[in-house]
Parts: C-alpha cells; structure tokens; sequence
C-alpha cells in the first residue's frame, strides 16, 4: 500500500501514527456516508503535507502516483487538501465562490460548489478526530473549530454536523 511505503505508518500523531489517523478520517466519513471519491481522499488528505501538519507522505511530483492509486477525483480533493492556506481560505470557505489560496503556488482560484463541499466534510472529519483523541487539542482549539464549523455548517450533513456539535461540546438548549 502507498501510505505505507512512504511511512504513514511511522510518523507520531495524536492518538498514534498518522495512518491510524487517516484511517480514522477514512471511517468518519463513511459513517457520515460521504461518497467514494471523498472516502478515499479522506484515507490519503495528508499525502503532500497540510497547513497543519507539514510532514508529507509524497512529493507534489508524485500526483500522478497517488492518482493512479486513488483515482484523480479523490486525488484533486487530496491537493486542495494539502495545498489550503488555512488562514486565506477558511473565513470565506462557506460563501459561493470562495477561494482556495495555495500555499504551494502562492495562487488563488474559485472553488466549484462540489470540491468547497468536500473540503468542509474532510475539514471537519480531520479536526473532529485530533478534537476526539486529544484532550490538550480539543480544550486549545475547540472554541475556534466550533466557530469554523459554525460557518462551515450549510455544507455539512446533519449527521457531520451532530458530530462536531457532540464532539465539541454544544449541547441543545431548546425548552424540554
């Protein structure tokens, strides 16, 4: 398998190694019945590295490798993925058009509704799993993600949203 020739299986992360988090990822969104492409993404989002977590997986040379594995559909959400600078895009990433800034090229484009979609759902299954397996995370980040997926909550299922309401602590305050 890919990840492991290139060592996912070796490299720390909270709640284990980086494999076990993105096969963590993996299976929330097939919980939250993303469909395959997303799934697959899911498995290998940190393949080129993330604004969050630099250690990556592959060179950006190596796309075509990862495609062939994953397919290119799943493999262009893994881009976006690794490529968002966080700080550029996530404010405006629920609004029509938003626009991914990469932090690779230095370039900006307009998302399409479909892959601004998919990033919020892979967004909120990675930061829900760090908010799951570590306390320190979730105490630290969890008013911001809360705020993040707050925004981000239009492209979110019911379901994934539940999870990140759960997760981070909302708890329902409609009168009994």
């Amino acid at each position: 398998m890919l990840l492991l020739r290139s060592g996912a299986d070796a490299l720390s992360h909270p709640g284990g190694t980086l494999l076990a988090h993105l096969d963590r990822v993996r299976a929330q969104l097939i919980a939250w019945e993303a469909r395959p492409a997303l799934r697959l993404a899911g498995l290998c989002h940190a393949a080129y590295g993330t604004d969050g977590f630099p250690a990556a997986l592959l060179p950006l040379g190596r796309r075509g490798d990862l495609a062939a594995v994953i397919g290119t559909e799943a493999e262009a959400i893994v881009y976006a993925y690794g490529s968002c600078d966080r700080e550029a895009t996530y404010p405006g990433l629920a609004e029509p058009g938003a626009p991914l800034h990469d932090r690779f090229t230095g370039s900006t484009r307009a998302l399409e509704p479909g892959l601004r979609r998919d990033l919020a759902v892979l967004i909120a299954a990675d930061e829900l799993d760090l908010a799951r397996q570590d306390p320190a995370f979730r105490k630290r980040w969890g008013p911001e993600l809360l705020e993040l997926f707050t925004r981000l909550r239009p492209l979110l299922s019911g379901v994934a949203w539940s999870d990140c309401a759960t997760v981070l602590g909302v708890r329902d305050e409609r009168p009994a």
